[in-house]
């Protein structure tokens, strides 16, 4: 199975929690990201199937289904998968250097691509949204690439990441950023953020693998266990109206 991926270079990108009023920059190594999201076609190969759109991304696709995959991808290539489940908890294993999800801070920085506005280009020219008038989703490269040869990182599906979403009010749902073709440029931006349960698909929401280990442990990319077990305390300055999880 050929999955093309970019290199891209290490630097910082700032993140912010909404809730929690935060933001802040973190510092990233080099990794790799997909030049597209997972097509049809890939996934199908990898179940022996036939793909009924094969340049298109590949959709309906839960977290979970999209960690499971990233490990098969793995398997295939002979590389070590990044992922070990016990049920339906995963485990990331940093140091691996097979397939696996992208942090929220890997896919931004790599969908910013140096550009610091709500779009790395005029989004008519890079993006498939609600403005093009489609019923689903796009044929990928469709559009011109980022700066970091990438495309569709904006518009076209929803990529889940590998990042909870926001603990502490949505226990285990997962982050998909990006924008999906029946969405308006106010979601089509580089830092909007969504997400769903582990078992939720939609037909907008597919993947873009990434690859890279890190000498690390249950930390990386900015993302780390702990910080997600502080985010799970409710602790702190609530929205109006909102109430933490029972």
């Amino acid at each position: 199975m050929d999955i093309e991926l970019a290199r891209i270079a290490g630097g910082s990108v700032t993140l912010h929690d909404a809730r929690r009023k935060r933001r802040w920059s973190v510092e990233l190594e080099p990794f790799e990201i997909g030049v597209f999201a997972v097509t049809e076609e890939q996934f199908a190969e990898m179940l022996g199937e036939t793909a009924r759109h094969p340049r298109r991304p590949a959709v309906d696709m839960s977290w979970l289904r999209a960690i499971r995959f990233c490990n098969a991808a793995s398997e295939w290539e002979g590389l070590d998968p990044a992922y070990t489940f016990d049920g339906e908890e995963v485990t990331w294993h940093v140091d691996a250097d097979g397939f696996r999800l992208p942090t929220e801070a890997e896919w931004e920085h790599a969908c910013r691509a140096g550009s610091t506005g709500p779009h790395y280009g005029p989004l008519a020219e890079i993006a498939w949204s609600s403005a093009d008038g489609v019923t689903a989703p796009q044929a990928v490269g469709g559009k011109l690439p980022n700066l970091n040869g990438l495309f569709d990182t904006l518009g076209n599906t929803w990529e889940w990441c590998w990042d909870l979403l926001d603990p502490a009010r949505y226990a285990d749902y997962r982050v998909f950023r990006g924008g999906g073709f029946a969405d308006d440029s106010w979601s089509v931006r580089a830092s909007t953020r969504r997400g769903g349960a582990p078992r939720m698909h939609h037909d907008d929401v597919g993947l873009r693998v990434a690859r890279g280990g890190f000498d690390a442990q249950d930390a990386a990319q900015g993302w780390s266990a702990r910080a997600d077990a502080e985010r799970a305390d409710p602790d702190g300055p609530l929205p109006s109206g909102w109430t933490p999880r029972r």
